[in-house]
């Protein structure tokens, strides 16, 4: 049947059940997920964030989606082409606005063109780069696809630019200790030494999920995710109408760590659980404790998915440190399509120096892995 294209500028116009059946099982990319970002105004035109999202249809049926944004500045993308505007202003050329697929604030790789075979996703990323030469943006950006978009988005002509981010792996563990056993030495006594430190202070840990996390648990955690920003001296990019939101229509889908000292709340990290993944995402404290961001944020992590038998934990972007809580580096990518040929053929030299430097970043990551040598490493 002969494929046409709509590009529409809210998720209320889109079919939830069918946006849905296209995003498969991952959460972030749910019609719930980014319809929430647009109706608490997070990734809207006044946030630099202004929705488009194109439809690929056969006849009445929605075959393909693609979320894509209007943005007028890079942040809160975690891939990060300052160099590539400022080499663009140094010419006193636009860089910005720029065409991105991405899911907001969201540094988890997943499905960017949402459709069921690769002729659709290879559509999808043609049209994609015809809006942005029709409209003459200087250029459009893919950022954490999948390996099935990955093979569309190269056959359609993006470049390529790698990057690294740190994931645990569930070897079928039977327990916590279990767990601990297979790692080298000085890890497993650093990990132990952070709970023990936590446990000295007074600290327990409690998992919420769905309705167990209530709008005072809720409350506590925005106030923690906002005190993490300020601190960095920045706002955050989220308001707890988001979450709000999330908790309404994704409770199922939320995983709350909350760190009590004495039975009052000191700390909270807010995970999204996938269909056999659990994705890091947001945390904060109200005091500090040694070893309790580590705590919060990844082992308690580790620890729900061996006992609920979860395959990965993504522990988002950047952290060496989460190597030693036993993480490895995998390789994640963005794609990039550029307008004018001669800042393509920059980029693209640029990414052929930048691409070995990455790899060999991953490869010596590696060879410090926090694993046992004597074991074998997870499988990636």
């Amino acid at each position: 049947m002969t494929a046409s294209f709509s590009l529409v500028h809210s998720l209320k116009d889109i079919n939830a059940d069918q946006w849905n059946r296209l995003a498969g099982g991952h959460p972030l990319v749910r019609h719930e997920f980014l319809l929430a970002l647009d109706e608490a105004r997070c990734a809207v035109p006044e946030t630099g964030w202004a929705p488009h999202y194109l439809l690929l249809h056969r006849g009445s049926a929605l075959a393909g989606a693609m979320p894509l944004y209007l943005k007028s500045h890079s942040r809160g993308e975690y891939v990060f082409d300052a160099i590539w505007a400022q080499a663009f202003a140094q010419h006193r050329l636009a860089y910005y606005p720029k065409l991105l697929g991405a899911i907001p604030f969201t540094p988890v790789p997943g499905p960017r063109l949402l459709a069921a075979a690769h002729a659709d996703r290879l559509l999808l990323a043609q049209q994609a780069i015809e809006l942005t030469r029709q409209n003459e943006l200087s250029s459009l950006h893919i950022l954490f696809p999948h390996e099935a978009d990955c093979a569309a988005l190269k056959e359609a002509g993006f470049m390529f630019r790698e990057n690294v981010q740190f994931h645990w792996f569930n070897q079928e563990y039977r327990s916590f200790d279990d767990f601990l056993a297979c790692l080298s030495q000085p890890k497993r006594k650093k990990i132990k030494q952070d709970r023990k430190k936590a446990l000295e202070a007074g600290v327990r840990f409690r998992w919420l999920q769905g309705s167990e996390i209530d709008e005072k648990a809720l409350s506590f955690f925005f106030k923690c995710y906002c005190r993490t920003y300020i601190e960095h001296g920045n706002a955050p990019y989220l308001n707890f109408d988001f979450f709000s939101r999330l908790h309404e229509h994704m409770a199922d889908r939320l995983v709350v760590v909350l760190a009590e000292q004495n039975g009052v709340p000191i700390a909270s990290a807010l995970n999204i659980r996938g269909d056999n993944a659990l994705y890091g995402r947001y945390w904060g404290s109200t005091q500090f404790i040694s070893g309790l961001h580590f705590e919060t944020c990844y082992v308690q992590a580790i620890e729900f998915c061996i006992h609920h038998g979860i395959a990965v934990f993504e522990g988002g972007a950047q952290g060496e440190h989460k190597l030693s809580r036993g993480m490895l580096p995998v390789k994640t990518w963005s794609a990039h399509w550029i307008r004018d040929a001669r800042y393509a053929h920059a980029i693209a030299d640029f990414l052929e120096r930048e691409t070995p430097a990455i790899t060999g970043y991953i490869d010596e990551l590696h060879e410090h892995s926090p694993f046992k040598a004597s074991k074998a490493k997870p499988s990636l």
